[in-house]
Formats: C-alpha cells, sequence, structure tokens
C-alpha cells in the first residue's frame, strides 16, 4: 500500500498542481454543523438518491421541486401517516418521476427516521455522533434498515448531507484492485473492512477528512469518474 504523500503527489502531478487539485476538492460538514440539519432534509436527500440511482439525475433535479411539493416537504410526521391509497394516488402524479417501488420507499425510510429521531432527538444528531472510523457500519445500517439505501445509494445520501465518507466510485475501486489491496467482491466484508482500514491509515498519515480522501485517490488513478467521489 502507497503511503498517503506518494499518492498525493500523483494525483497533484495528474491534475497540474498543488493549487489545481484543491479546487477540485470539498469537505464535509463539521459535528455541529451536521446536528443542524432537519429530518425533512435528510428524508429529501436519501428520496433524491433513491430516485437517481439507474437514471438520469439531471431529469430528478428538474422534478424536484415538484417533489417537495407533492410529498409535504418531506415532512416525516405528514409521510408516516400517509394510507396506502393515498401513497398509490401519488405515486401516479406526473409532476413527479412515476415509479411506484421507489415512490413507496418515501413513507419506508420516513418511518425508519421518524425511529432515529425518538431515540437520538434528531436524525442530524445521530448523524453526527456516528463514528467515523466505521463509516461501513453507517452503510450496513442504511442498507439493513432503510429502502433502497444499499450500494452507493446510501454513501451518495450522506456525501450530499455533508456527512463525511469515501465513496467506492470506479475510480476508488481501480485504486484498490490496482494496488491489490482487494481482489475479491467490492463489497465483501473483508473488502470494506481493507478499505475503511486503508483510509483510516491514509487519515492518520494527512488529518484530513475521509471525503477529502476519497476524492483525491480518485483523481490519483484512472478516466477520472470525479462525481462525488
Amino acid at each position: 500500500m502507497e503511503n498517503f504523500e506518494k499518492l498525493y503527489l500523483r494525483a497533484v502531478d495528474r491534475k497540474g498542481g498543488e493549487q489545481a487539485l484543491l479546487s477540485l476538492i470539498s469537505k464535509p460538514l463539521n459535528a455541529d454543523e451536521l446536528r443542524h440539519i432537519s429530518n425533512d432534509r435528510v428524508l429529501s436527500e436519501m428520496t433524491k438518491k433513491v430516485f437517481q440511482s439507474g437514471f438520469v439525475w439531471s431529469v430528478v433535479e428538474k422534478k424536484w421541486e415538484s417533489f417537495e411539493d407533492v410529498f409535504w416537504g418531506f415532512d416525516i410526521e405528514k409521510l408516516i401517516m400517509m394510507p396506502d391509497d393515498m401513497l398509490e394516488r401519488k405515486a401516479k402524479d406526473p409532476a413527479i418521476i412515476r415509479n411506484y417501488n421507489k415512490v413507496r420507499t418515501i413513507r419506508e425510510n420516513a418511518f425508519m427516521l421518524k425511529e432515529i429521531s425518538d431515540e437520538y432527538g434528531s436524525v442530524g444528531k445521530w448523524l453526527a455522533e456516528w463514528p467515523d472510523k466505521n463509516i461501513i457500519g453507517l452503510w450496513a445500517y442504511l442498507k439493513a434498515n432503510g429502502s433502497r439505501l444499499g450500494g452507493n445509494t446510501g454513501p451518495y445520501a450522506l456525501r450530499k448531507l455533508g456527512k463525511d465518507t469515501f465513496i467506492l466510485s470506479k475510480d476508488v475501486e481501480a485504486y484498490f484492485r490496482s494496488y491489490g489491496l482487494i481482489d475479491g467482491g467490492l463489497t465483501t466484508k473483508r473488502s470494506l473492512n481493507t478499505i475503511q482500514e486503508t483510509f483510516l491509515k491514509w487519515q492518520s498519515e494527512s488529518k484530513l477528512s475521509l471525503q477529502e480522501i476519497s476524492q483525491i485517490v480518485a483523481y490519483s488513478i484512472g478516466d477520472n469518474h470525479v462525481g462525488l467521489s
């Protein structure tokens, strides 16, 4: 495994200098900022990522204002009270993307977030207190307890919300395979533990966030499918 400095210098070289690289890197929110995220914004972002999965992201963005209107600004308290027949009617609304299976996740994930909020005071507080040293545990929680939040959907939602996380983008996966750090399935327990341990080692060396490191890794190799790496 490379030390972080070597990886960083290669990314700098590939991007035409340190300032050019740094201009491409984004940072997560701090714990205090995370605590102030409202429950409805968490559900909104999770829902957006569910709809963007396997679909054209720009189309979802164009319709998002309508999603907010149709689903009461993603008010969790209202959504958990929504009866089945109303859910079905809303899923047919031409103002949104009419996909009943994905629409159904809105109420299902509202129930998950309601439980979290009741226990911790708010979902933002829960996210702020979740340890960064076990980010794959957070991914696993969302996959197990949420609806359609497995794969990269949950991590992408977390990234957009400001929770510090790395992303298993094509370039990040390519890095770990090219250096022989993983050789099996990307999301096996063994692979995920190896990837997380590597990121934590780089974090110890660099004092950067997982998000910053993830992006630098992506810029250091491959075709730079940057996105939200």
